[in-house]
């Protein structure tokens, strides 16, 4: 079984931000660091070279694969700002992704194109949202 590719590394978070070229970029992830180092407690840590995240918890799916990724994560790409929440889905919390503006999703994945599109109050309750339901329950590949 291959080895997973994003984990933990030595590289500055802070290294990593201060190279993206896009001032708005920049700013909008240090403030996405803030709020999620705020939601889980836990200061970021860059996994891989390109994915900043926030804690760990461990996986296991039913054909054996298993690793460790980050509770919280993001990552600022080339069309978007990738937030990496609600490993179990999104279905649950309809409500609040319409209360929080301009943004699509993907199964774990939350794409922005820039924080001043989405309501910072709703923002930060997904990610409250998104850490307890992980630390209650753990990851199960069901989602449930």
């Amino acid at each position: 079984m291959a080895e997973a590719k994003t984990k933990p590394t030595k590289l500055s978070v802070d290294k990593f931000i201060r190279s993206q070229p896009d001032e708005q970029v920049r700013a909008d992830c240090a403030v996405i660091s803030k709020l999620m180092s705020e939601a889980t407690g836990e200061p970021p840590k860059m996994w891989g070279s390109s994915i900043v995240g926030f804690g760990s918890y461990h996986y296991k799916y039913a054909t054996g694969r298993e690793g460790d990724m980050p509770i919280l994560g993001f990552s600022p790409r080339k069309q978007n700002l990738t937030l990496y929440v609600l490993w179990y889905g999104f279905e649950e919390h309809a409500d609040l992704f319409k209360k929080l503006g301009k943004h699509t999703t993907s199964k774990s994945c939350l794409y922005i194109k820039r924080l001043s599109d989405v309501d910072l109050p709703t923002l930060k309750k997904l990610l409250k949202i998104s850490v307890k339901r992980l630390k209650t329950h753990g990851f199960h590949e069901s989602g449930r």
